[in-house]
């Protein structure tokens, strides 16, 4: 990289540069330029975005290099997060979209997959399970884990309806032959999209082709602390119609618990257990209205 960086400074003559994240801005008398490093066969990628006219990429200025790739600069627009998530998700479920096809599947595909996330449920059953025993023969509880044993019914809740979910969702996709694949950035987060004379999603580094589903799970992670999701998700289903099967994975795979990361430092732990129940109950407020909408039907 600093190879390759020092060559591109000789060709393009930038009398300024600044390290921005992993990549590096030049700016010079022609233009102002994006140096990153490669980690997948970026031109490829944006080829085969092209032909699926989709155009929210980052324009490639030289993509022959082993190394690094140089992207146009972009300068983003400054507008409210809020709205900047609705155009986001927007150009995302557009990506989605005009890449998606089916796939043939091995027989065992579903099977691993449910097997996979039920173990992982037993895990999070087990893990949780633990920390309730030793928490409730204390005979003086910690803040953080006096706070863990007031909600733990939430993740009983939460648990229960992932295992019941997963079941129902096997007994859809088990004789299924295809799934339903497309381009998946898998890297989703506000920091990677820029407003400007077009929105352009960027980092593309990790993309692969899988389920959409991937997608989202990863963006709400990212940013479920900062915003509300509601209208994100609802635009993007209105946008991107998800199959049954795809909208009960996706909110099992949300709905799960994550880990307590506990740290050594009472006060700290106090704010990881509180985060840790924030995320539970943002979720279940995601997805209730869903199944809201289901019950009133039947």
């Amino acid at each position: 990289m600093n190879k390759s960086l020092e060559v591109l400074k000789a060709i393009y003559k930038p009398y300024r540069y600044t390290i921005i994240g992993k990549a590096t801005k030049l700016e010079t008398t022609s233009g102002d330029f994006i140096v990153k490093e490669e980690s997948s066969d970026i031109k490829k990628l944006f080829n085969y975005l092209k032909t699926r006219g989709f155009y929210n990429y980052p324009k490639l200025i030289d993509g022959t290099r082993k190394e690094v790739n140089v992207y146009s600069y972009v300068e983003d627009t400054s507008i409210p997060n809020e709205q900047k998530l609705l155009d986001m998700i927007e150009v995302v479920s557009n990506l989605h979209n005009t890449t998606s096809y089916y796939k043939e599947v091995s027989e065992d595909k579903y099977k691993t997959i449910y097997e996979d996330i039920k173990d992982n449920i037993e895990y999070l059953k087990n893990y949780y399970d633990t920390k309730y025993d030793i928490y409730f023969n204390e005979i003086y509880m910690s803040p953080s884990h006096f706070l863990f044993m007031r909600n733990y019914y939430k993740v009983i809740q939460a648990l229960r309806f992932c295992e019941e979910e997963l079941d129902k969702w096997y007994e859809i996709v088990k004789d299924n032959k295809s799934i339903r694949v497309c381009i998946v950035h898998n890297n989703l987060k506000l920091d990677h999209f820029i407003e400007s004379d077009n929105n352009y999603l960027i980092s593309w580094d990790n993309y692969i082709i899988d389920t959409p589903v991937i997608d989202i799970v990863n963006f709400y992670k990212n940013e479920y602390k900062y915003y509300n999701f509601s209208e994100v998700l609802k635009k993007y289903m209105n946008s991107f119609s998800l199959l049954e099967y795809e909208q009960k994975l996706l909110f099992i795979l949300l709905a799960l618990p994550p880990i307590v990361k506990e740290d050594s430092n009472e006060f700290n732990n106090t704010m990881i257990m509180q985060e840790n129940y924030d995320y539970i109950f943002k979720t279940e407020g995601l997805i209730r209205p869903y199944y809201s909408n289901n019950e009133e039907k039947e």
